[in-house]
């Protein structure tokens, strides 16, 4: 009796030389030389389905009716033979599931990859319902096409966590679509972290001729010359432009706020001609808290400059790396000067500047030598005047502040 054994013997040396077609051509002349119980027998030494070797044993019997050479091929499959990507045959697939992610998605400042707090067996759900039939591992190879991550918790802890967290984002996502849907500007705002400027090591490595590194210095005492370099940006989510305003004095709410206006004059006022309104997302802390009262002042000049409603979304508390800034600018930004020296404000401006991505990032950076005052003191009186109309969903995180009428 033939041994399954014997068969695997002789198909496995042969399978290396062998393309997809010659396998099952082969296994289906193997299992028609045993005869009855052969498709089984090859089937378990080859691996091969029986349905493959079944179908494979017909075209061999069509071989040797065929008439004329004419009809021989080097095809592996029949034209239009087998299965169409699943994004082929449903193009909504990969747009439906960015949509579940875009309300949950995270980033790492430092990497321009993202993940996400929702499993792959809860998108399959989710994806299941909008009418998709996909599986869990499918999921994952669409996630990792889209430049997603796995990571484990300890990348994402963020300290504690408020009850209302999942409902603010949700309210930020609610808000942004409104305002991209009537075409008017949608900014995340944040400041990067503070670069000591001079002959200092950088993180990452970039070519150099071979033994003669970039030298700089062993300790990383601040230059009193040079000092530091202060990246504000702002990112414009729809039209996937950015601003970052490089100061030399101290991220204070006026720094902010400044960098804001650079924004518009220069980039924002060209791109949304018919804006009557702005919605800026803000993290809860920094120069633009939401407790910041100075904050709500520079905003209150700004839209009596500009003449628009400014709308304020804030970050719940602990969550500053949902920030959109953070992986759709800064982490590029990170990546082009990575193992360079910051040896002067000019460099970082220029390779802030000259970040780019294959879709179509652009920023404009500018170096910002205003002084800025520390320690302002907002009064009551002054806070009262502000024209603010707090939302009814978490006031102190989002709120209107319109032109003042003189």
């Amino acid at each position: 009796m033939i041994e399954v054994a014997a068969i695997r013997d002789k198909y496995k040396p042969l399978s290396k030389m062998m393309n997809e077609k010659m396998r099952r051509l082969w296994a289906a002349g193997e299992a028609k030389a045993i005869g009855w119980g052969g498709v089984c027998l090859v089937s378990e030494a080859t691996g091969l389905s029986r349905t493959t070797i079944t179908t494979a044993m017909k075209e061999v019997e069509n071989m040797r009716n065929r008439r004329t050479s004419s009809d021989m091929t080097d095809r592996i499959r029949r034209p239009g033979g087998g299965r169409k990507m699943l994004t082929k045959q449903n193009p909504h697939l990969l747009k439906n599931l960015e949509e579940l992610l875009e309300s949950s998605t995270r980033g790492d400042p430092q990497s321009p990859l993202k993940w996400t707090c929702k499993s792959t067996s809860r998108l399959q759900e989710e994806l299941r319902a909008h009418g998709h039939q996909v599986g869990v591992r499918k999921v994952a190879y669409l996630l990792h096409d889209l430049k997603y991550s796995l990571q484990s918790n300890r990348k994402t802890l963020e300290g504690a966590s408020h009850p209302d967290r999942n409902a603010q984002f949700e309210h930020i996502n609610n808000q942004t679509r409104n305002f991209q849907a009537r075409e008017q500007p949608v900014i995340s705002v944040d400041t990067k972290k503070k670069e000591l400027i001079g002959s200092y090591r950088n993180v990452g490595r970039e070519w150099h001729a071979k033994g003669k590194p970039k030298k700089v210095l062993v300790h990383d005492f601040p230059d009193k010359e040079l000092g530091k370099g202060i990246p504000y940006g702002v990112y414009d989510l729809t039209a996937n432009h950015g601003w970052v305003s490089v100061g030399i004095d101290h991220d204070t709410a006026e720094f902010a706020g400044e960098t804001i206006r650079r924004w518009w004059f220069q980039m924002g006022q060209r791109e949304y001609l018919k804006a009557t309104e702005i919605l800026i997302m803000a993290d809860g802390g920094g120069s633009n808290g939401s407790r910041s009262r100075l904050w709500k002042i520079v905003l209150q000049r700004l839209a009596n400059e500009v003449g628009l409603k400014i709308f304020l979304c804030h970050f719940p508390p602990g969550t500053s790396k949902w920030n959109k800034i953070e992986h759709r600018m800064f982490s590029h930004i990170t990546q082009n000067w990575r193992g360079r020296p910051l040896t002067s404000h000019e460099v970082m401006v220029n390779l802030i500047g000259n970040t780019t991505t294959k879709k179509g990032l652009k920023i404009k950076a500018e170096l910002d030598k205003k002084q800025y005052q520390v320690g302002i003191k907002v009064s009551n009186k002054e806070l009262a005047a502000i024209n603010i109309q707090k939302d009814s969903f978490h006031g102190e995180w989002n709120y209107q502040i319109s032109p003042q009428t003189i």
